[in-house]
């Protein structure tokens, strides 16, 4: 099974408070997920991204991209997972 894939959905402009304009990552949590090797944690890191998303506001756009992305790469839609609670 193709392993989950990072939260950078590839726009990596840090203009909002140090957060990506894309995924609201701050560069050291796109150096943390690279070092997450279990899934589960990788799981948890993106619930953790979707509330910190919600909080900062203006990232409807991320989940399309991470979908569209997941797709691309074969790899399971941890999105709805994680809202139908799977996760």
């Amino acid at each position: 099974m193709p392993k989950t894939p990072s939260p950078c959905i590839d726009v990596c402009k840090f203009k909002r408070g140090g957060h990506c304009i894309g995924c609201s990552m701050t560069k050291e949590q796109k150096s943390m997920f690279k070092s997450l090797k279990k899934e589960k944690h990788q799981h948890a890191f993106i619930d953790m991204l979707v509330s910190q998303q919600a909080q900062l506001g203006k990232f409807g756009h991320w989940s399309e991209a991470y979908r569209a992305k997941c797709r691309k790469k074969g790899a399971p839609n941890i999105l709805d997972a994680l809202v139908s609670g799977e996760v």
